[in-house]
């Protein structure tokens, strides 16, 4: 009794969290196509300036790969204005701290600084956006960081060539079916002018959102905007080619041989819908019951009771266009990788074919509630969130009312999705294994 009262209170305590939680915001259009997203937060003396550029890895050329994310890398090199090596120090003298990352679908760069330097948070993003300098002696400097970062992060990695092997097997039309990082024949084979062409295309006003969040004035913050930002010309206007994958019909099987590691393992993977869809919401719910953590379903069952794996777990992809369900687990002493396979099979099998029990169904509005919560936590959370809900799901208002979709999805759906999705005939069986040559140095 004591037990479900605490539970109850819990519950009713994180409800009234995820409620009062709403993120007010206001958005707008320069007259060059730039959106602008401003969010008032009192709460502390920051402010997060950051943009996203609707451009990642599957905008790029074939035979040019990787040019996205080394673009992520290359637009720290310096301005007409900042000379080369001052970003960072300019920052961080000025109390802030800054990043950028690059998916598939999209780039995105931040600065977090103390409230009273927004203005000069704004005047950097459109430096990098008006005045970059993309000269040679950039472009080699940044082509031996991206390799030595592919060294690091994959080549010389146990299982980092995991996600290389799945996309490329995955993917038959579709640009997921390259990396990020990209290769690094392609970067080498670029010349200067492709790397300026790239940005000329892709980094525009017209092609990006700028978010504003913190504590502003906004009024203030909108004059400033204008000033740094509406002057900028707007670029061509970009129509994304669409690229359509038969669906898996027939099991696909693959091996690689992967130097730096002693212990195989299996990879599983299933493709999934655009993460803009109902049914990835679904899969998400799916992915955290069978694997999220270690009172998730298969953790329980393959390593805790039956002691058959070292690891066992998931990775979800959600995606623009398509998403990946990624199931893989390492054996344990005399256990082999189709014996995992085997109980693997077994728990979507359930889930397939009979409803989750109302506790396990509760436990998971539970977890994505907190996850909701925590994901507008921050102001750096926050910015992000508005940014990709506006540039990739096309529905800013998302960010309070998406755990409201979670709360809709029946245990009926999960079992209907369930069967849609993860069938034997529907998936990719990656069998990783140790190789006898020497690691990459």
């Amino acid at each position: 009794m004591k037990k479900s009262i605490m539970a109850l209170s819990a519950a009713l305590l994180l409800g009234g969290i995820a409620s009062a939680q709403k993120v007010d915001f206001e958005e707008y259009n320069l007259d060059n196509g730039m959106h602008v997203i401003l969010h008032n937060d009192s709460s502390a003396p920051v402010v997060v300036t950051s943009v996203m550029y609707h451009v990642g890895a599957k905008d790029e050329n074939p035979d040019r790969t990787g040019f996205a994310h080394f673009f992520e890398h290359l637009l720290f090199e310096g301005t007409e204005n900042i000379k080369r090596g001052e970003w960072s120090k300019i920052v961080t003298a000025n109390g802030g701290v800054n990043n950028a990352n690059t998916s598939d679908d999209r780039t995105y760069y931040y600065e977090v600084f103390p409230s009273n330097n927004l203005e000069l948070g704004l005047w950097m993003e459109s430096e990098r956006l008006l005045h970059p300098v993309i000269n040679q002696i950039g472009v080699d400097t940044q082509n031996e960081v991206v390799k030595e970062e592919k060294r690091t992060r994959m080549d010389n990695q146990p299982y980092g060539n995991i996600l290389t092997v799945v996309k490329e097997n995955m993917f038959k039309v579709h640009p997921y079916r390259w990396n990020t990082i990209g290769s690094m024949e392609h970067l080498d084979a670029a010349t200067l002018e492709e790397f300026q062409a790239f940005n000329k295309k892709f980094y525009t006003p017209n092609n990006a959102v700028l978010v504003v969040a913190g504590q502003i004035d906004i009024a203030q913050t909108k004059a400033w905007i204008q000033k740094y930002f509406g002057s900028i010309p707007r670029g061509e206007t970009l129509k994304k080619q669409t690229f359509v994958e038969e669906p898996i019909s027939q099991t696909i099987k693959a091996t690689y041989q992967d130097p730096n590691i002693q212990i195989p393992m299996l990879a599983t993977s299933y493709r999934t819908p655009s993460m803009k869809t109902r049914d990835a919401r679904v899969l998400n719910l799916i992915s955290s019951y069978l694997s999220d953590g270690k009172s998730s379903k298969l953790y329980k069952k393959i390593v805790d009771q039956k002691k058959m794996a070292l690891q066992i777990g998931a990775v979800g992809f959600s995606q623009e266009d398509y998403g990946m369900y990624i199931v893989y687990g390492l054996p344990m002493g005399t256990f082999t990788t189709n014996d995992l396979l085997k109980e693997i099979d077994e728990e979507i099998l359930k889930i397939q074919t009979d409803l989750i029990s109302e506790k396990d169904y509760q436990k998971l509005q539970n977890t994505f509630d907190n996850q909701f919560v925590n994901s507008n936590a921050s102001i750096e959370g926050i910015a992000e969130n508005l940014a990709k809900f506006h540039m990739l799901y096309g529905d800013i208002k998302l960010i309070n009312s998406e755990i409201d979709l979670y709360h809709s999805i029946t245990r009926e759906e999960i079992r209907d999705v369930a069967k849609k999705y993860l069938n034997p005939n529907q998936r990719l069986i990656l069998d990783y294994v140790p190789s006898t040559e020497k690691a990459q140095n």
